[in-house]
């Protein structure tokens, strides 16, 4: 008979710690009845998809005032670990608005009583519960090779039976001491198993909070839980890490319910509660009729980086999230124009079971009300943040005299029914092209309607009474005046009633001095654009049109 104590000492000799000592230095937190712990454990790879942004929204409404919601690393794979990815995702998340409320806050700092938030500072945890798993019998070494375990499912797949490392399969599972302390003195490299206590008639039950109840399969697998080098699994560190960081919900994509058993069963073998779980759905994506999962590989805007790259408005994308979290998120909006996202009643109850489809245009939609909502000087200053580091001549230009890019901005802004151009912040550069020399360009061409000679004369006629100092009102009535001499009705109603006694109407003279001074037929209001623009530059472009 395996004496378990013996074995755990010879595998973990350094170990002294017990999981009684972790308990009392973790222990559970003290929060209102009902608050939540919530967190967002990525690897530090470098890529942050727009469904882990849209699981750390989920985190921090469901953790909300009196909850928690932290930040852990799982760096525990070193080989894909990217230099500088914290930050990354630092900075991701608060471009967004996501504050976590503890956990990682740097490359190498940290917040909060329940640390280390990375996992390749808990070794010695992990090992205090791996040796405690050992001594209940729970746990076991395992000293074949690669070689081995692939000749295994060979075998497996020959006899037709479910590959893995499992009951009559797992054949160190029957080690006597003797067989341990020989592998151990040779040096023998191996893992640390878990002894599943699963069978296959058995069930699982989980009532996840978006799925419902789900039933699974035990788990019958001996899955590793400590590496050759020691380092854990991410099924193991995260169940570790979840229990004494007491997390209450676990927020993840649906592709992890398969993994339940595994982790249900790591939480009974660790004698701790588990979480309760969350799996959202994937956010799809119409291809060629078909939905499918954003790819990170076919499509830029599974990244969050893209829209940070585009210039999309954080508050733009957080509010276009909020309508895949809770169907009554928009009508909540629509009677709460001006209230913070805060104040939103979220539930998880009320989300969806099914993935959400991805809608470029109704992403953009809302990111053009929210920056409609946006004052002059908010927009000068998200485009010029965005210009330094995206286009470095829209940068130049706005800080050469920012005040009239703030001057451009301002044109019908405000107001009942203010504008709404711009669903990003590269879309700043074309919205304002027309007001530099270096990057005006004629988008539009002259109304057809209306005859080059026709066109000539307005504008010789009109360069001959413009005067930046008229008021709005003397400005259109100069424009006004022009048209009877020129053939054109001044009413609109006039040349509706009779359009054969006139070449034209007020709106077509104003027509084709906005093309030849702004090089479009749509733009703000003309005359407070023709004040922005200046004088000798209105009269220059008018020149150049004729």
């Amino acid at each position: 008979m395996t004496d378990c104590k013996k074995i755990a000492g010879l595998l973990f000799p350094d170990c002294t710690k017990t999981p009684d000592d972790y308990e009392a230095l973790y222990p559970p937190r003290v929060l209102p009845e009902g608050a939540m712990v919530t967190r967002f454990a990525p690897s530090p790879t470098g890529f942050m998809h727009i469904g882990n942004l849209f699981s750390c929204l989920i985190d921090r409404l469901a953790a909300g005032k009196n909850g928690v919601f932290y930040l852990r690393i799982e760096d525990t794979d070193k080989k894909r670990e990217v230099a500088g990815a914290i930050d990354a995702i630092l900075s991701g998340l608060a471009y967004f608005g996501i504050v976590p409320d503890e956990g990682m806050s740097g490359e190498t700092t940290e917040t909060g009583e329940y640390g280390p938030y990375k996992q390749s500072l808990r070794r010695d945890i992990y090992a205090c519960f791996a040796k405690s798993l050992v001594e209940k019998g729970l746990a076991y070494p395992c000293f074949c090779s690669e070689e081995e375990i692939a000749a295994l499912r060979e075998r497996q797949e020959k006899q037709g039976v479910t590959p893995g490392y499992y009951g009559e399969w797992a054949c160190c599972r029957s080690l006597s001491d003797e067989q341990i302390e020989e592998n151990l003195r040779q040096g023998k490299p191996y893992v640390l198993r878990l002894r599943s206590f699963g069978s296959e008639d058995k069930k699982i039950f989980v009532d996840d909070k978006i799925k419902g109840k789900l039933e699974m399969p035990e788990n019958v697998q001996d899955i590793v839980l400590l590496k050759t080098d020691g380092i854990p699994t991410y099924h193991f560190a995260h169940a570790v890490d979840d229990h004494l960081m007491r997390t209450t919900h676990v927020v993840r994509g649906d592709e992890w319910i398969s993994s339940l058993p595994v982790h249900i069963q790591l939480f009974q073998a660790l004698g701790v509660k588990p979480p309760k779980y969350v799996h959202i759905a994937p956010i799809m994506k119409l291809d060629n009729g078909n939905k499918r999962k954003l790819s990170k590989r076919k499509d830029p805007e599974s990244a969050v980086s893209f829209y940070v790259q585009q210039g999309y408005p954080a508050e733009g994308v957080v509010e276009y999230l909020m309508t895949l979290s809770n169907s009554n998120f928009e009508d909540w909006r629509k009677a709460n124009r001006n209230a913070p996202l805060s104040d939103f009643p979220f539930t998880i109850k009320k989300m969806s079971a099914s993935g959400a489809l991805f809608d470029q245009a109704k992403l953009e939609d809302i990111c053009k009300e929210v920056i409609s909502r946006f004052s002059a000087d908010e927009v000068f200053s998200r485009v010029f943040a965005w210009a330094k580091n995206e286009d470095e001549e829209l940068f130049r230009l706005m800080d050469s005299d920012p005040d009239k890019a703030r001057a451009i901005f301002a044109i019908d802004r405000g107001g009942a029914k203010p504008r709404k151009d711009m669903a990003r912040w590269n879309m700043a550069k074309q919205y304002m092209a027309y007001f530099y020399d270096e990057l005006f360009a004629a988008e539009d061409a002259m109304p057809e309607n209306i005859a080059a000679d026709d066109r000539s004369a307005i504008l010789t006629q009109y360069a001959g009474v413009y005067d930046e100092a008229d008021t709005k009102d003397e400005w259109f009535a100069k424009i006004k005046a022009l048209c009877e001499p020129l053939g054109f009705s001044p009413d609109v109603k006039a040349y509706k009633k009779n359009p054969d006694a006139y070449k034209g109407h007020v709106g077509d003279v104003s027509s084709v001095i906005r093309v030849a001074v702004t090089g479009r037929r749509n733009t703000p209001d003309l005359y407070e654009v023709m004040k922005v623009l200046g004088k000798d530059r209105v009269l220059a472009r008018l020149q150049n049109a004729r």
